[in-house]
């Protein structure tokens, strides 16, 4: 146990050391998704002018990178990308987490309401990207789509252009562009909205899709707040805004243009071998050989945050169940203070029992900083979130063990005089401990898998890189395939080691009854 705990805290400080000496004062932190090429996207070095993403050894390029490195030099600051989900990306800025958004991010009326914004940087026009050799593939106006299975982008403008499609089936948004490019790989759906820049590096990187732009009058109809591209910054940050606006006032439309042309050209591309295609294993084992590090790194995060969390989670169990099992205090005053913390632990376990994690993730990272202006590191909330989220859930375990216990057992402990303490430490909790040993098992393997949600708070985990090698390789089912291996065997390999754990106490009981009776 003791080797176990020095490797975990090696293990931290090991992440958590690298970032000690970033002081905020000198970069700029600008977050976008790097998943949305041409505008912003994920690459392993630092070629053509990258620049690197917080808590990653990788780094983020694009059109939106670009124009973020002129405002940082301008400010006489370093650029540093932190890499958010779009529908984190508001909530990042507001609660202090970032400086400003540079995502390819419309100004509409609804954001307005929480956040300001630059002048444009840049204007675009909504196409659709369908299946190069699908139903759709020579469509020319919003007509041919009648029928079509068209999605966008959830939280875009976009979502709101599907309705002018004539008897279209709209399906549900979708979280980003690279959950739409593998439904449209998978014809799960037939097509969805995008803009121009994307729809063309999608085009580019991949011959499986193909951009349909409208000419005028037979496309969409869209405001200019719609398809002006601005500059994300928190309401009372008025000065930064001044100074950005006139940053962007000195980058002539003639220089975003050649800018946007670089940038689809640098952007990246699926790689093919020449000659026969290769076949699926063949694909899976070169994105294998290419990105083994980022695997490797989030499955070493999964496996962190989820050890710690259920043992910590373990922890808070049995105080909690110990703590809930006890007779009441004697004094009238303390018999109350007991039964108001009990009532205020119940409130805890149903709610945190009663909401799901993505959402206590959401609250407890991006709310606490809004709210009380305190800022955490995601990983240490990531490790935050799972523990509490778990000993909610082992205290009723826990709970459960205990009354499973023999009432004999209390009463032969009272008659010889043992306190409630002792009873617990010496009689009852080594026989919860056994018994529940399986469900926390479970417990284990359930954080495994749900620190996946985690990825809403930018957490560096196992989905997190898989899903970033995806929107490289454009290759999303076989990367998701390498994930599910991935997370299989640290499933496996923790349920074999807990069940020897489990033969181990049952033969450490039978080897202690037998010495007994011997």
């Amino acid at each position: 146990m003791k080797k176990i705990l020095l490797s975990l805290l090696a293990a931290f400080f090991l992440i958590f050391g690298g970032t000690a000496g970033v002081r905020a004062d000198d970069y700029l932190r600008v977050g976008m998704e790097a998943a949305y090429a041409p505008f912003n996207w994920t690459q392993d070095d630092d070629s053509n002018g990258a620049v690197p993403i917080e808590g990653t050894n990788q780094y983020a390029n694009g059109y939106d990178v670009q124009i973020a490195k002129k405002i940082a030099a301008s400010l006489n600051k370093k650029l540093l990308v932190v890499k958010t989900s779009w529908t984190g990306l508001i909530p990042a800025l507001t609660s202090g987490k970032i400086d400003m958004i540079a995502a390819g991010m419309s100004p509409t009326e609804e954001r307005k309401k929480e956040i300001t914004f630059s002048d444009s940087y840049y204007t675009s026009e909504p196409v659709i990207v369908v299946a190069s050799d699908g139903e759709y593939a020579n469509a020319k106006s919003l007509d041919d789509f009648a029928g079509a299975k068209i999605t966008a982008q959830q939280g875009n403008y976009l979502v709101n252009l599907i309705g002018q499609i004539p008897n279209v089936s709209e399906q549900t948004a979708m979280g980003d562009f690279s959950q739409m490019r593998q439904a449209l790989s998978a014809d799960v759906i037939d097509g969805y909205i995008s803009e121009r820049p994307e729809a063309r590096t999608a085009e580019a990187a991949s011959s499986k899709y193909k951009m349909i732009a409208f000419p005028e009058g037979q496309g969409f109809e869209t405001s200019e707040s719609d398809t002006a591209i601005a500059v994300g910054l928190r309401k009372d940050d008025s000065q930064t805004l001044a100074q950005v606006n006139d940053i962007l006032a000195g980058i002539s439309e003639e220089e975003r243009l050649e800018l946007m042309d670089q940038m689809i050209e640098e952007q990246p591309a699926e790689t093919a071998e020449e000659g026969e295609a290769p076949h699926f294993f063949q694909q899976v084992w070169t994105i294998v050989q290419n990105n083994w590090q980022q695997f490797l790194r989030g499955a070493g995060i999964t496996l962190l945050i989820s050890v710690i969390g259920t043992v910590a989670g373990l922890i808070i169990g049995l105080l909690i169940g110990v703590y809930r099992t006890a007779p009441l205090a004697a004094n009238r005053f303390l018999a109350l203070l007991q039964k108001a913390f009990s009532w205020l632990l119940t409130v805890y376990i149903e709610v945190f029992r009663g909401t799901p994690m993505i959402v206590q993730a959401m609250v407890i990272y991006y709310g606490t900083a809004q709210a009380f202006g305190i800022s955490i590191d995601r990983t240490l909330a990531a490790i935050f979130i799972v523990s509490i989220n778990t000993g909610a859930y082992m205290s009723e375990i826990v709970r459960g063990g205990i009354f499973a216990v023999d009432q004999g057992q209390f009463e032969a402990a009272t008659a010889l005089g043992f306190s409630h303490g002792q009873t617990m430490r010496k009689i009852v909790l080594p026989q919860v401990i056994r018994n529940i040993l399986p469900a926390t098992g479970n417990e284990f393997v359930i954080n495994i898998k749900d620190t996946s949600v985690l990825n809403v708070i930018s957490v560096v985990e196992l989905y997190f890189s898989g899903n970033t090698v995806a929107t490289q390789t454009y290759q999303y089912f076989q990367t998701f395939t390498i994930i599910a291996v991935i997370y299989f065997v640290l499933t496996f390999t923790v349920t074999r080691i807990l069940r020897y754990i489990e033969n181990r106490f049952d033969q450490d009981n039978y080897t202690t009854i037998e010495g007994e009776k011997n």
